[in-house]
């Protein structure tokens, strides 16, 4: 869809704070930031009075009014319009909808981390296991909290989904961690030999699409 693409993720998360009601960008700012939303896209004031400018000028959006409290600036209040919502919920179904490859940084090391020696990868690997141990626990309290609030769970969904995926990498890293240095369970070589570059090009050709499942 046309208009999906050219709605960037901070527009989205602006539109959707701004599907609740009609409110001026400092406020839609504060909103956001005490949701947390920054743990899914970058968020500043500057950037996000920007991309609301823009989308009341790509007609998603509308102003409604404008007031000023004492000598402060002039705040304008803006409202989600028809095509705001629709073009909202449209990328919102996508992204649930079409899982994409987005290019994380940790599999281009995992490709390069042959270059190490096992000790030292083992020492790596061990301070994102330290690191990521500690945020699944944030992330677990976090949802207790939540729980204990009442807060449905499905105004969480973000931090659960969070959660599972982090437990899992620690989980995975766990067993990592333990294979390296054993040289049946993980033989540890340098440099791939032409051979082994070889063989991973001819599974790349016939297997492309599981290599790189994603669009």
């Amino acid at each position: 869809m046309a208009r999906t693409a050219t709605l960037t993720p901070l527009q989205l998360a602006a539109l959707g704070v701004l599907l609740e009601r009609a409110m001026h960008p400092y406020e839609a700012y504060q909103l956001l930031a005490e949701r947390r939303t920054d743990m899914v896209v970058k968020l500043k004031p500057g950037t996000l009075y920007h991309a609301i400018g823009r989308l009341a000028e790509s007609g998603h959006l509308r102003v409604v009014g404008t007031d000023r409290a004492g000598n402060r600036p002039e705040r304008t209040t803006y409202e989600i319009t028809d095509l705001g919502r629709t073009a909202f919920l449209d990328a919102i179904a996508e992204i649930v909808r079409v899982p994409v490859y987005e290019y994380p940084r940790f599999p281009l090391g995992l490709s390069e981390i042959h270059n190490f020696e096992p000790d030292r990868a083992r020492e790596l690997l061990s301070e994102r296991h330290r690191v990521l141990t500690g945020e699944a626990d944030a992330l677990a309290t976090a949802l207790e909290r939540c729980d204990e609030r009442g807060i449905p769970r499905v105004h969480v969904l973000e931090v659960e989904y969070a959660l599972h995926q982090t437990r899992a990498e620690v989980t995975w890293l766990e067993s990592l961690i333990e294979r390296i240095g054993d040289d049946h369970a993980l033989p540890w070589h340098g440099a791939p030999t032409p051979e082994t570059l070889q063989a991973v090009s001819a599974v790349a050709c016939e297997h492309g699409s599981a290599l790189h499942p994603l669009p």
